[in-house]
Parts: structure tokens; C-alpha cells; sequence
């Protein structure tokens, strides 16, 4: 979280954000930072397991049939990023489901990692719910030990209609293998000599 504009003048906004916080079911230690150490929060993320995103795919497609929406086969509740599972959507996820996420306030300069295949919280047209005005840095990063499950993620894209923003391989998890692979082949063959002494 690079930058925090905190309008001037708007006293209601604090309370707003204070109650926006504490609704989002962090922890006490969070709202002392905003409270107590008056820091600026820009975002407020809930974040699951990736385990559960099963669970979480099977209680959206339900909340959705219990408000008459369809459910086509060609989108994703989670990939479509249309709900927010607000309060009482995530006491009843986890009174039905037995899944219960994170609730993280990013204030300014902390960094957020999201775990692969890990479910956030789309509030707004982004991943997050804004607190204040706020710019973020986001940045899509494959580690090794995660590219089964991206590769995963990538072939899950694939069912999703033509139209839909998260079709396409944005991961790009195969040119990232290839690329891999070939960086080690060649570090491999440029150190060939010293390898092969006793």
C-alpha cells in the first residue's frame, strides 16, 4: 500500500471505517493500529484457504439459488467476482461449511501475500474493500512450490465463457515452467566442468 489520502474535515469517516473494520471481524490488535497508533488503513481483505474453495464455490452457487439467480455452467461465483460475503454470509459459510477466512487491514506501506488459489474478498470492482483513497502495487508471483496449483488454476480458466475477464492464462504457468527449465539447463551447462570433478 503505497499511498493513503485521508480526506480533511470528514470526522463521520473515521467512525465509519473504525465500525467498517470491526464489522469485518478483525482483530483487536488491528483496530488498535487505526485507534491507537493512528495508522492509515487503505483496504480491508478477507482472505480463505485455498482448500475450502470448494465449500465456498458450493455455498455461492446456493445463496444464489435461494435468490433465483442462475448459475450457469460457463461462470464461476468465485471467479466472477460478484458477491461479497458480508457479515452474515460469512457466519452462515461458516456455521454451514465449517470455513472461516481472514480478515486483514492493509494500512500504509504493509504488503499483502496471497497464498495460491487462496479466495479473497471482491467488495468493489477490485479484490478489496477500500477504506480510504488508496494506490496499491499488485503483482502476480508463481514460486515453485505453487505451480501445480496454478497450473490448476490456469486449466480451471479454461471452462469459463469466451467473454469472461479471467479466461485467459494470466499466470502464463507454462512459459514460467519452460523458462525455469531452461535457466537451470543452462546454469547446469555453464558450470558442466566444475560438476564433474570428484
Amino acid at each position: 500500500m503505497v499511498y493513503v489520502g485521508i480526506p480533511k474535515g470528514q470526522a463521520d469517516q473515521e467512525e465509519e471505517v473504525l465500525k467498517t473494520i470491526q464489522d469485518g471481524d478483525s482483530d483487536e490488535l488491528t483496530i488498535k493500529r487505526f485507534t491507537e497508533s493512528r495508522e492509515k488503513p487503505g483496504a480491508l481483505w478477507h482472505i480463505y484457504a485455498a482448500k475450502d474453495t470448494e465449500k465456498i464455490r458450493e455455498f455461492l452457487k446456493k445463496v444464489a439459488e435461494e435468490q433465483g439467480q442462475e448459475n450457469p455452467v460457463d461462470h464461476d461465483p468465485i471467479h466472477d467476482q460478484s458477491w461479497y460475503l458480508d457479515r452474515s454470509l460469512r457466519k452462515r459459510l461458516h456455521q454451514e461449511y465449517g470455513v472461516q477466512g481472514w480478515a486483514i487491514v492493509q494500512f500504509l506501506g504493509d504488503v499483502v501475500f496471497i497464498p495460491a488459489g487462496a479466495p479473497h474478498q471482491a467488495r468493489t470492482s477490485d479484490i478489496v474493500h477500500n477504506l480510504y483513497s488508496c494506490i496499491k502495487v499488485a503483482e502476480d508471483f508463481v514460486s515453485p512450490e505453487h505451480v501445480k496449483h496454478c497450473f490448476w488454476l490456469t486449466q480451471e480458466f479454461r471452462y469459463l465463457s469466451h467473454t469472461h475477464t479471467n479466461h485467459e492464462d494470466k499466470l502464463q504457468v507454462k512459459n514460467v515452467i519452460y523458462h525455469a527449465v531452461k535457466d537451470a539447463v543452462g546454469i547446469l551447462r555453464a558450470n558442466e566442468s566444475s560438476l564433474s570433478r570428484p
